[in-house]
């Protein structure tokens, strides 16, 4: 479970570059054993790019309500356990050929990666902690 962002960290960390950002959201989810998504009474929400059809996530709730305005005011963010991610997001995800977008926010889009690389990085990083 994560500590709540100060709404100064929440806006340093907005202003990070999409690989920035990446690399916080890898070591946020792995410390704090969830990753945050948005949905809405269809489920999950999707965003797209030109060539993918993605599912946004975010390594903290903060963020994920910060992107939920406009036409999204009406979603709510929702944590899914690192372990579920494993599990079953990933392995689903790729089933449906859909890619992740890493932590888009309202200034930038965020990196769209496979599931399969996202779960590498976030197992890599488990490995890390795991040798301190």
């Amino acid at each position: 479970m994560s500590t709540p962002l100060e709404a100064n960290q929440v806006e340093a960390i907005q202003g990070y570059d999409a690989e920035k950002r990446y690399k916080y959201l890898v070591k946020e989810v792995v410390a704090n054993r969830e990753i945050w998504i948005l949905t809405d009474e269809h489920g999950c929400v999707m965003l797209n790019t030109d060539y993918e059809d993605c599912v946004p996530v975010w390594p903290n709730k903060e963020f994920a309500e910060s992107w939920a305005t406009g036409e999204w005011e009406d979603c709510k963010a929702e944590s899914i356990s690192l372990n579920k991610w494993h599990s079953r997001w990933t392995h689903g995800l790729e089933d449906d050929e859909l890619a992740v977008v890493i932590f888009p926010n309202q200034d930038e889009d965020g990196l769209v990666v496979y599931p399969d690389e996202l779960d590498f990085e976030l197992k890599q990083q488990a490995r890390k902690q795991n040798q301190r």
